[in-house]
């Protein structure tokens, strides 16, 4: 695995612009930091969000507030509630997002989580 040498830094999400993402239910507004092989988000999902695909990408979960159903294409479905965190790698289970009332995520993703094949 290439690891990556980060110096200390803070991120003041206050100045990261959101840029919304229309599910195929509601929507989402991503505030992004992109650094080399990792991506960290503040993510929110209005109420009644259904995610518009299934996502075969890893990522660490962590809900801010309220709640989210992931569900698994396989059927499986999981709820993540605030202060609970998920992972899961690249290409292991596809999943999507539901929500009844708004949420609000930290999403870490990058190239720790692909899988060795």
């Amino acid at each position: 695995m290439n690891t990556k040498n980060f110096p200390f830094q803070t991120i003041d999400w206050t100045l990261i612009p959101k840029t919304e993402y229309k599910g195929e239910k509601g929507f989402a507004y991503w505030q992004t930091i992109q650094l080399e092989g990792l991506r960290i988000r503040i993510v929110e999902y209005s109420e009644g969000y259904i995610a518009d695909h299934w996502c075969k990408k890893g990522h660490i979960v962590h809900c801010l507030q309220g709640e989210v159903l992931s569900e698994l294409q396989n059927g499986e479905s999981h709820l993540l509630k605030e202060g609970m965190t998920y992972i899961v790698s690249d290409d292991l289970s596809s999943h999507r997002s539901t929500t009844k009332k708004r949420v609000k995520l930290l999403i870490i993703d990058g190239d720790f989580l692909k899988t060795n094949n």
